[in-house]
């Protein structure tokens, strides 16, 4: 856990001037401000252990707990023997899937597979041929590794720059994010045009942002 959600990352503790060992993030979880979501506190405890635990931590002695933690089941299709990368199931070209259920994993990931799947099933109602989506974009190299038939076991995945093609340049850290990025985006804006899609505002001049900020679909 503390190299997860309760990494200190960037935060310095005003009373020692010194980086924590570990933090607990509160994040506003109404509009008024009385209520304070723990992220990355899914857990099977019982709700008494719960709050016995986490009543452990400083600053949270008397905290009252309005909804407790738990974990929910992520169920998913083995997408590489079922789906081809133009999210169409093998067995019938008609039916597409996206989301959480074929194994990709974020809420961005599951909107722009549900982008994909729309575009496609339009184009299939209109006699045109469904798209794969550039592999050097994150969305188009997280598809080609979800349909990827050589893996015995399949697991869920979000989109991440290990999964995207290097480019020509040896760069390091966060220069070799940003070729990438700009990689990308050439491609995308090259799909595009080539297959006449209305762009939705994603052809952008990249600057040089902050790395949490840099995750071109």
């Amino acid at each position: 856990l503390a190299f997860g959600p309760m990494r200190p990352v960037g935060l310095i503790d005003p009373r020692t001037g010194r980086r924590p060992f570990a933090i607990v993030q509160l994040r506003q979880d109404d509009y008024l401000g009385h209520l304070f979501n723990m992220v990355g506190f899914q857990t099977k405890m019982t709700y008494p252990e719960q709050r016995r635990v986490f009543r452990m931590i400083p600053g949270l002695e008397r905290a009252e707990f309005v909804r407790l933690g738990s974990l929910h089941r992520n169920t998913f299709v083995d997408s590489p023997r079922l789906l081809r990368p133009t999210l169409q199931l093998n067995a019938r070209s008609d039916l597409f899937l996206a989301g959480q259920m074929i194994g990709v994993e974020g809420y961005v990931e599951s909107a722009a597979t549900g982008l994909l799947a729309a575009i496609n099933a339009a184009r299939l109602v209109n006699g045109r041929e469904p798209l794969a989506a550039p592999c050097e974009t994150s969305m188009g190299a997280l598809l080609a590794y979800i349909t990827n038939t050589s893996r015995r076991e399949f697991q869920p995945m979000n989109a991440n720059y290990g999964l995207m093609p290097a480019t020509r340049n040896r760069l390091r850290g966060r220069d070799k994010k940003m070729a990438m990025g700009e990689q990308a985006l050439r491609s995308l804006d090259d799909w595009i045009r080539r297959h006449c899609i209305e762009p939705p505002a994603s052809s952008m001049v990249m600057t040089r942002q902050s790395e949490s900020e840099i995750e071109p679909l």
